[in-house]
């Protein structure tokens, strides 16, 4: 699960980044801004990946302590 946030994440930068620089070429101030909204939910998006995955290492260590 916590792949699949970062992967969408990365992807959400990626396109967020084209719509930013085609705005900014174009003069299209709408679509950079919608660009840089979303190459920031995409940040938000690896941060919750990196968050689960934390987690998950967390209740792993846990688990096995709990276990000795």
């Amino acid at each position: 699960m916590a792949l699949d946030d970062k992967l969408a994440g990365m992807k959400d930068q990626t396109t967020g980044k084209v719509k930013e620089v085609s705005g900014k070429v174009t003069g299209d101030t709408k679509t950079e801004a919608e660009g840089k909204a979303e190459g920031f939910m995409g940040k938000v998006k690896e941060v919750v990946g990196d968050v689960k995955d934390a987690a998950s290492d967390m209740d792993d260590k846990l688990k096995e302590k709990i276990k000795k």
